[in-house]
């Protein structure tokens, strides 16, 4: 078992290096559907374009996740930063809608050696009990580059250019390529089962799990509705008279919100009861999901999306904390393959279920769309993980400082 000075020793600069790359994705997020709406894109092609970079990473994942459980974490994740910085450079060149989905296509196989792959890493570090706390922390470090990345790459499209916020995209995920390249260590993966030399259990003897089988309904059926949220959100506020640089701000306070919260979420993960607050929060978020059409003014955004941002970061760390116990089964880069697949897929479909809905109907359903979708992946959680019992019993004295 990898003990608990390695995982302080390591974490910061894994935290390191994906802060940078998520920093970089973060400036462009609140641009991007602005970028391809000035293309003159419909809400399908809108779709298709957000939708492509979840199809690659579909593909990929699975197939990483199992290698990186053979050869090694660092490997990967350093070569999947370099790839993402190389393909960053067609945003600057893209001209029409192909362009940019054949770029969103090709980052979608370097993304999955990324995000995925990197919380495999802390999985192995984590010791039990301790799951949340790790989950917790991850999401803060790194969900902290997507909050100030939106605010950022409005201010540098405001007074500078859009290219300009590319530039930055592309500057930043070398820069983290470079630090886990020259400082990020290869750490010896835990061996699945209870003895060290026990097999790898298969993707269809991870399919029998019940808990996997939540785990992955969970995040394929909200992501399905999710996905159009990042889509049309900055269209719905510039709808109702937001500036890009305003759309950014609220997008930063949603996922630092996240950010902050996230420590607290991981202990309380550790301590309470990993399911039951996995269902409750994800009720909470579903319910805000569909209060955002209600919205018609930036104060009531805000507030809309500050609680999001909160619920989000109790639920995160529990629904992923489950995967760490399962990882420990099945092989974690494998098993957070399949996690992180549940989400691409739903990423992929979403989009351009959403675009449809916009075309034919209104922006509003597209928000009451990822509510049903939210209630009915909660409920399929609900069902698949009953019975479930955590790996241990936790202490409520324990520490929780990084």
């Amino acid at each position: 078992m990898v003990s608990t000075p390695m995982i302080k020793k390591v974490f910061p600069i894994l935290a390191l290096c994906v802060f940078s790359a998520t920093l970089g994705i973060g400036i462009i997020s609140p641009l991007l559907p602005i970028y391809i709406d000035e293309m003159g894109a419909t809400g399908i092609g809108l779709g298709i374009i957000i939708a492509s970079y979840a199809v690659s990473n579909s593909v990929s994942v699975p197939i990483v996740g199992r290698l990186s459980d053979r050869k090694g974490r660092k490997v990967f994740l350093a070569s999947g930063l370099l790839l993402y910085t190389a393909i960053a450079v067609g945003y600057i060149f893209a001209t029409n809608v192909v362009h940019l989905s054949l770029v969103r296509f090709f980052m979608g196989f370097a993304g999955a050696m990324i995000i995925p792959v990197a919380i495999a890493y802390l999985g192995d570090l984590s010791p039990p009990g301790e799951e949340g706390k790790w989950m917790g922390w991850a999401n803060a470090f790194f969900f902290s580059g997507f909050g100030f990345g939106p605010s950022i790459g409005g201010i540098i499209t405001d007074n500078f250019s859009m290219t300009t916020a590319f530039l930055t995209l592309i500057g930043l995920n070398l820069f983290a390529f470079l630090v886990a390249l020259f400082f990020l260590p290869e750490v010896k993966q835990r061996k699945v089962g209870e003895q060290d030399e026990g097999p790898r259990l298969s993707y269809r003897e991870m399919s029998k799990s019940n808990m996997m089988r939540g785990l992955f309904s969970f995040r394929f059926v909200q992501s399905l509705g999710r996905a159009g949220i990042a889509t049309f959100l900055p269209i719905f506020a510039a709808a109702i008279g937001l500036s890009t640089s305003t759309i950014g701000i609220l997008l930063t306070i949603n996922i630092l919100s996240v950010t902050i919260f996230s420590p607290f979420g991981g202990r309380m993960a550790d301590r309470l009861n990993r399911r039951t607050l996995t269902i409750t929060t994800s009720l909470i978020f579903t319910a805000l999901l569909v209060a955002v059409p209600l919205t018609n003014n930036f104060w009531q955004l805000l507030l809309v999306l500050l609680f999001q941002g909160i619920s989000s970061a109790v639920a995160m760390p529990a629904s992923t904390a489950l995967s760490v116990e399962e990882g420990r089964k099945f092989g974690m880069g494998s098993t957070m393959s399949v996690f992180f697949l549940a989400q691409a897929v739903g990423m992929a479909i979403g989009p351009v279920i959403s675009g449809v809905i916009n075309d034919n109907t209104s922006i509003n359903w597209v928000f009451y769309f990822a509510g049903i979708m939210g209630i009915i992946g909660t409920a399929l959680f609900a069902w698949f993980s009953q019975g479930y019992q955590p790996e241990i019993e936790f202490s409520q004295n324990s520490e929780y400082r990084l």
